[in-house]
């Protein structure tokens, strides 16, 4: 590792001294020393037993019993599996985490893929508890077959020093008024892999399955129920039947609106519901 230039001292007494937040330290054994080095015994250490995944309409209840053997089944097929950390946002009490996963599938010849997730992690002071989460699996689905990776976006300079902000009610207010739309592409808010920002489903009901704020960040998480407006490959027959879309998303909010962030839907959950 390379050592500081000499005259970074001069102004060393100058610079504010923070504490990483423990809620973020945790963060980092479960993104350094469990996902990217594939040790599930660190799982024991960071999350409690009876810890619970949610993803779209699933939901991956016990550590040891069901999340652990999932998990497992990933790094099968993704023996190289990555994580690369975008965005850390923390309350102290919540967290939310926007990544991307990437690896090669030895079920698809050794292609590789990129995929976009959001997870909104709950703890209890020591240990993960919980965690709602939504990868673009379709992206994914896509890059196996027609082997062209996407690009790995660049990584957060400094995750791991991610200060906790106080919430904030006037942005909390926001960011539910913009989930009650379906958490929409405003601004240079980014839906998915960028590549539609077409809504899917013409709306009836939004749940708010979770939202908080740090600072100026929001983050959410709902489940959109309406019609199928088109827009999936291998679905047409099916635009007007009755659909449900799950959504995770990070978002900053400036001067009453949210101006910009990332959302990840769940795409192939909904085409596989509506085939």
């Amino acid at each position: 590792m390379e050592t500081e230039h000499p005259d970074e001292h001069a102004d060393r007494g100058a610079r504010r001294s923070t504490q990483p937040d423990p809620f973020v330290a945790l963060m980092r054994r479960y993104v350094v020393d469990y996902t990217n080095s594939h040790d599930l015994a660190v799982c024991d250490e960071i999350m409690e037993p009876d810890y619970v995944l949610r993803m779209g309409p699933h939901e991956v209840a016990g550590r040891d019993e069901a999340y652990k053997p999932a998990t497992r089944r990933q790094l099968e097929q993704f023996p190289g599996l990555g994580l690369t950390v975008h965005d850390v946002v923390s309350n102290g009490e919540r967290l939310a985490l926007l990544f991307s996963e990437h690896g090669a599938s030895v079920r698809h010849d050794g292609a590789p893929a990129a995929w976009r997730g959001i997870g909104l992690y709950a703890w209890n002071g020591t240990r993960l508890t919980a965690n709602r989460v939504e990868q673009d699996y379709l992206a994914r689905r896509r890059q196996l077959a027609d082997g062209i990776p996407d690009t790995v976006p660049s990584p957060a300079l400094a995750p791991w020093d991610t200060v906790a902000r106080e919430p904030d009610a006037a942005v909390e207010k926001v960011a539910a008024a913009w989930a009650d739309q379906g958490a929409p592409a405003v601004g240079d808010v980014v839906l998915d892999d960028g590549r539609d920002p077409d809504p899917l489903i013409d709306i009836d009901d939004v749940v708010v399955d979770d939202l908080f704020t740090a600072g100026d960040r929001a983050a959410v998480h709902v489940t959109v129920h309406g019609r199928f407006r088109g827009g999936l490959d291998g679905c047409d027959q099916q635009v007007g039947a009755p659909a449900t879309l799950h959504a995770a998303a990070l978002v900053t909010v400036a001067d009453g609106h949210v101006v910009a962030g990332q959302v990840v839907r769940d795409r192939l959950g909904l085409a596989k519901a509506l085939r």
